[in-house]
């Protein structure tokens, strides 16, 4: 049994080129010379594209002399090949409903292809099925069709679709963005955009996985939000506790051990039937590649939806190709997170560890440049966000010493500043929040109005 193709659509298609100059324009979007079935057929419409390349009309004799210099010509049976097929079609109407025939049966071939090579590694087994689970969520997603591709839109229907978002965030329903939950940084960033790689990034100690946990708090429960956790570094249980100790700001040690009082027991209880309300998944697998996160959040996204994707963190996912180095790697991977934010239409945001450089300067302010040693995590990311904690480098009897003309209680114990460094759409800046140690949570300077 032959694999899906239509050698009647394809012919149509070459026809086509040489009755209408327009016909190349409208397939070149659909269809590559891969996806012919039939080799001289791919021949034929690969030398068609190196004759418009040249700005050149597309001609029976045109082609044909590009299959000579191709070295072709004789075996698509000649020009007169090229004549029989073109006498065979008389207009080139329907020639991107045609080019939709070939790329679909296409992209079934690819399957079929895919399919046998997963066959082939389940058959040949092995100590570790996550192997071949990845190898086979790498082969499905590479399969790429002329369905996903993007193309012209009217300005019209996107000013439409703007209006359409502004009232439903009027209305209280979660669409283009999540919030952050902290009112400096929401002015400025506008909260978290649908499709958008975010990169929260800091030295270690500093409090990413406490800023990511108060995130997803913040959208979760503030907002009724579905979020996702990937947590490559802590176990669920750890999260979980850290959740509980912030929702019910409880000292996270008290939780551990039970040394909490009765006021705190009340408290406890009903934020675990907060939590326990909400929509915020935790998945704590410690080895997992971009393939996999993808394939899980498309089944959360099918069965609860999804609005928040958080990955603790970055350098701890791995790659699924051999690469000459690690950087290429961490490249590969920012690269995947961005198409999958696009993919899926929610923002991904990532945790990142910064280069030693911060702690060889004064002050220890992080800088993009500092993202430079992991691959085009800058280049990649919509957003880049930095923590930077004064009293984590500096003593208070140091910074005493250095700042003579300030009273002690300008010390800045448990202040935090939001560096905002890159913001592909909008301003930059910075917002101060304050950094609880007891619960390992950051909050507003000032209370929110209610």
């Amino acid at each position: 049994m032959l694999p899906p193709h239509d050698i009647g659509a394809e012919e149509a298609i070459i026809a086509a080129l040489f009755l209408d100059h327009e016909s190349f324009i409208k397939t070149m979007s659909i269809i590559e010379p891969d996806d012919f079935y039939n080799e001289k057929n791919k021949w034929i419409y690969e030398s068609a594209i190196l004759v418009a390349e040249r700005n050149e009309e597309i001609t029976i004799p045109a082609v044909a002399h590009e299959l000579e210099r191709l070295g072709h010509l004789d075996s698509v049976g000649g020009e007169r090949s090229l004549v029989d097929i073109s006498n065979k079609f008389f207009t080139a109407i329907g020639v991107e409903t045609h080019a939709r025939i070939v790329a679909r049966d296409s992209v079934y071939r690819k399957i079929i292809q895919a399919s046998s090579e997963i066959a082939q590694k389940a058959y040949e087994g092995g100590p570790d099925v996550k192997d071949v689970l990845t190898y086979a969520e790498g082969l499905l997603l590479g399969i790429k069709s002329s369905d996903f591709t993007g193309d012209f839109t009217v300005i019209k229907s996107l000013l439409n679709k703007f209006l359409e978002d502004m009232d439903s965030e009027q209305e209280g329903e979660l669409h283009e963005s999540v919030r952050t939950g902290f009112m400096d940084l929401d002015q400025l960033l506008g909260g978290f955009k649908r499709g958008d790689l975010n990169i929260l990034a800091a030295r270690t100690g500093v409090g990413k996985s406490s800023l990511l946990l108060n995130f997803a708090r913040n959208a979760g429960i503030g907002q009724g939000a579905t979020v996702a956790i990937f947590s490559l570094e802590m176990s669920g249980d750890q999260l979980a506790t850290r959740l509980l100790s912030a929702e019910a700001n409880v000292n996270s040690t008290k939780l551990r051990f039970g040394s909490h009082s009765e006021t705190e027991e009340a408290r406890i209880m009903h934020s675990m039937g907060v939590l326990g309300e909400s929509s915020i998944f935790i998945d704590d697998s410690p080895m997992l590649s971009v393939p996999e996160i993808r394939a899980k959040l498309k089944r959360l996204q099918s069965d609860h939806g999804l609005d928040l994707v958080i990955v603790d963190y970055l350098q701890l996912l791995h790659g699924t190709k051999r690469t000459e180095s690690r950087t290429t790697e961490i490249s590969e991977i920012t690269r995947s997170l961005k198409e999958l934010a696009r993919e899926l239409n929610v923002p991904v945001i990532a945790a990142a560890q910064l280069s030693r450089a911060v702690e060889q300067r004064t002050p220890h302010i992080p800088m993009l440049s500092d993202l430079r040693e992991s691959g085009s995590i800058e280049q990649d990311a919509d957003v880049v966000l930095f923590i930077y904690r004064e009293d984590v480098y500096t003593k208070f009897k140091d910074w005493q010493e250095k700042n003579l003309d300030k009273s002690d209680n300008q010390f800045p114990s448990n202040l935090a500043q939001l560096i905002l460094a890159k913001h592909r759409n909008g301003p930059t800046g910075n917002a101060t929040i304050r950094f609880n140690e007891e619960t390992a949570t950051f909050h507003d300077l000032i209370l929110r109005e209610q």
